[in-house]
């Protein structure tokens, strides 16, 4: 009688395992980790549109049409006026360190993959083990 209720209980946690690797595996856009946030990019053309029209319009309609902080569009302005439109260029170095970046959140995401694939494999055999015994 207790054999069926442990068969069961090892079912619902082999689904639910299943179910949080499944959704681990599909958020790949996941990486907030606690306490901390992920900084956002723009591209040197986007900023130096971005600063242009906080230069004629208002920087707080700007702000929430592009979903940004309106500190960061001043900054971006005041930085055109100050040094012209060169200064949104990006250097060689600055060109390496976010390529740099990317592959590290690539090679990340592979061995996630990979983790996933594997305890999944584990758990194919596991099971076809224990069907073919029964």
């Amino acid at each position: 009688k207790l054999m069926p209720d442990i068969l069961n209980l090892q079912s619902i946690c082999y689904c639910k395992f299943i179910i949080s690797i499944n959704k681990y595996m599909s958020n790949e856009k996941l990486e907030v980790k606690i306490g901390s946030r992920k900084k956002k990019s723009y591209t040197a053309q986007f900023k130096l549109d971005r600063a242009l029209d906080a230069l004629r319009g208002n920087v707080a309609d700007i702000a929430r049409k592009y979903d940004l902080n309106a500190n960061l569009l001043y900054l971006w302005r005041d930085q055109l006026i100050e040094r012209g439109p060169q200064v949104f260029e990006t250097t060689p170095d600055q060109v390496v360190g976010e390529l740099k970046t990317k592959v590290a959140r690539l090679e990340q995401m592979l061995g996630k993959k990979e983790v996933g694939l594997n305890l999944l494999k584990n758990f194919s055999n596991f099971y076809s083990y224990r069907n073919m015994s029964s």
